[in-house]
């Protein structure tokens, strides 16, 4: 993933992961990363790989001093085991936020991990309330740092240089620490640990366009958008019959053993653009998110208008799961093979298209300018394929 050259030495990261840690501040990182090139393992402690621990999402309130709202999120797979841990493997580690941090700093594993990564000097990266994790480890001491305003008395009382932020998407970087205040910050967050690691971006600032509506699926907005912005692309996301600075809300769907998928409340996507102004002209490629919203999408003709002057131009185009929807109604797929969400199969069919089956859920395809994801679960490759279509480049 990635474009990784062949003699290049694959960096591998630690996520440090606990129930209840923020959503976003989990799976950007974890799939972004992935997307160029890194590996990375996902672990808590008293869990094992395959083991899940449940997110947060926190709806971030007005006013600065008083309590934000929180619900819960997804699943979240951890990919290996905390107790099989070898520090010397690792080039860095990454702290969500959420309320995890709080009592993963109570462990004294956990403390004496954060300990090593910060004596050898390796990139440490922590968001919100995952400097709770550093500072008892002594890693904040001396050290500019920065995070949501209520931890600024403890971490002063540890000997940290307090940052205050004028905004929630405020990144500090203090040699081998880089901290940040919330998920809004995720793109800077990412790209100063990326450098961290040693790795170097190259691209053309490209523009992509992001075609969401209500109850989009919660990750396949965000990931993307965030993702792509790291890269330093410049990321529209609009809605039918809605403006820049207008929000839609987005469904949290997890496969937990039912007959489908569940779905809950997700996050509040603030819109970046108005779509009635969009110029498909104007774009380098189409990503088209699943959830419920493509089912209505598929229906509104400016929308398909849009898909197929993508589509004619033979510019890149990202459907995840549902997005596929959107692409039967503009009867594109003829001839081409994809994957999404095995219910939509059939339509896929009908349509001409070839459907890859979705075993496993984080399969990928890609066939000319269209790569399709079965799931959200498949983003990291989905992610690296439309880098490679668009010659953007992250290596080490």
């Amino acid at each position: 993933m990635g474009n990784p050259k062949g003699e290049e030495r694959r960096r591998r990261v630690l996520l440090l992961c606990g129930d209840y840690m923020e959503d976003y501040e989990a799976m950007v990182p974890f799939q972004a990363l992935q997307a160029f090139g890194v590996s990375v393992d996902a672990v808590s402690p008293v869990k094992q790989a395959g083991d899940i621990c449940a997110t947060a999402i926190t709806i971030q309130v007005e006013s600065t001093d008083q309590a934000n709202a929180e619900s819960r999120g997804h699943n979240f797979t951890l990919n290996a085991t905390f107790d099989d841990i070898e520090f010397d493997k690792y080039d860095g580690l990454v702290i969500p936020g959420g309320r995890s941090p709080e009592h993963l700093a109570m462990k004294a594993s956990v403390v004496e991990l954060a300990r090593k990564f910060s004596d050898s000097r390796k990139p440490i990266a922590a968001i919100c309330h995952g400097l709770l994790v550093l500072a008892p480890a002594g890693a904040v001491k001396g050290r500019k740092c920065t995070a949501v305003s209520t931890m600024k008395p403890g971490l002063v009382a540890a000997g940290a240089h307090w940052v205050e932020p004028d905004t929630l998407s405020v990144c500090v970087a203090d040699d081998n620490l880089i901290t940040g205040v919330t998920y809004y910050g995720n793109p800077e967050f990412i790209r100063l640990f990326l450098k961290a690691l040693g790795g170097n971006i190259c691209s053309s600032e490209r523009r992509v366009l992001i075609i969401i509506g209500n109850y989009a699926e919660d990750y396949e907005v965000t990931v993307p958008y965030q993702t792509l912005k790291v890269l330093g692309c410049h990321v529209d996301v609009v809605c039918p019959k809605k403006k820049a600075g207008d929000t839609c809300p987005t469904a949290i769907r997890d496969l937990e053993g039912g007959q489908t998928y569940s779905e809950i409340r997700g996050h509040n996507f603030v819109l970046t653009a108005d779509f009635e102004s969009i110029d498909a002209s104007s774009y380098d490629a189409l990503v088209l998110p699943g959830g419920k919203a493509p089912e209505f999408l598929a229906l509104k003709e400016d929308v398909i208008v849009l898909v197929k002057q993508f589509m004619e131009a033979r510019k890149p185009v990202a459907s995840i799961c549902h997005g596929l929807e959107i692409l039967v109604a503009a009867g594109v797929l003829q001839g081409k093979k994809c994957t999404g969400y095995p219910g939509i199969k059939a339509r896929v069919v009908s349509s001409g298209g070839t459907f890859v089956e979705a075993d496993p859920i984080d399969r990928c395809v890609t066939d000319g300018n269209l790569v399709t994801a079965a799931a959200w679960h498949g983003q990291p490759e989905l992610i690296s394929q439309l880098m490679t279509l668009l010659d953007i480049r992250v290596s080490f």
